[in-house]
């Protein structure tokens, strides 16, 4: 269902024409598009970037009653499209909305995603394969969708939420830890590949970050681990920075970046410190059916 903060309530006519191309307006149009915006990152992404001087914006997640709510709280012209991001139509969907309703696209925010502990042994395939539908498989296909839109409408930025994870693997987070590598790695291919067209593409690598889908609850109990937990109005800024900002990568906090650092430099002491009980402290739970993301390190 797509639908409009202008418009009437869901079910009934499209959006109205407030919110579509005006003739009368500038063609260089600020649009922005966040997926999994009805909680956690996404909606804090949402609501920081209404405070720019954007024209219009489009909400996607699959929870229509929480992005109504959204959409109608923000100080811009904002549509939405209930979808689940899986489905085999919904870049169709999203893209056809976009040229519907606003006509062009500036920012594009993947921030969908979850996350499902279990260890290889356990989880198997079968859970390789639904981290990676989300966190990746459908990542690329709405990317694919939008890119002309994108390009059409350079200078235009594509954000991709990854997580310090694609970083720095810990055990029972294999297949996020994949599905986040994977993400890093082919968004820093194709920067290479559109940075000629006016497409920047940025990376966010948030880490441990207080969501719906992710409460971090036995982290921010702990006085030794709470202050490694972060907020998704900090993830938000990284966000901004790292589209409207055009910064090639964001860790949060800055701090995680050394981490990163240090596998790269030393490997085996990472490995060797993460067999160490000391790390066993960092193990949460995560609730990914509860919000659009279940975000975790």
């Amino acid at each position: 269902m797509a639908q409009s903060n202008d418009g009437p309530e869901a079910g009934g006519a499209p959006p109205g024409p407030a919110n579509g191309p005006s003739p009368g307006r500038s063609p260089r149009r600020v649009v922005a598009l966040v997926t999994g915006a009805s909680s956690g990152i996404g909606e804090a992404a949402a609501r920081r970037l209404a405070r720019e001087k954007l024209d219009a914006m489009v909400l996607v997640a699959r929870r229509e009653g929480r992005l109504r709510e959204l959409a109608a709280s923000l100080p811009v012209p904002t549509t939405y499209v209930a979808v689940d991001l899986t489905d085999e139509g919904a870049p169709e969907r999203i893209r056809a909305h976009v040229e519907e309703h606003h006509g062009s696209l500036t920012l594009l925010v993947n921030n969908a995603g979850a996350s499902w502990r279990s260890t290889f042994a356990d989880g198997g395939w079968e859970n390789v394969r639904r981290t990676m539908a989300i966190n990746f498989d459908a990542v690329v296909r709405l990317t694919e969708g939008l890119l002309p839109l994108l390009r059409d409408s350079a200078p235009s930025a594509i954000v991709n939420v990854a997580s310090t994870a694609s970083r720095v693997a810990r055990a029972g987070a294999g297949a996020y830890s994949a599905s986040k590598y994977a993400l890093a790695g082919w968004s820093d291919s194709l920067h290479l590949e559109e940075h000629a067209n006016g497409v920047h593409v940025g990376l966010v690598l948030p880490g441990f970050i207080a969501t719906e889908g992710f409460p971090a609850t036995e982290l921010r109990e702990r006085r030794l681990t709470r202050w490694i937990v972060s907020t998704p109005d900090t993830a938000a800024e990284a966000i901004v920075e790292a589209g409207l900002g055009r910064r090639p990568e964001r860790y949060v906090p800055r701090g995680y970046g050394l981490i990163a650092l240090t596998r790269m430099v030393s490997p085996a002491l990472v490995r060797r410190i993460q067999r160490g009980g000391a790390v066993s402290v960092l193990t949460t739970a995560t609730h990914p059916d509860l919000g659009e993301e279940a975000r975790r390190p």
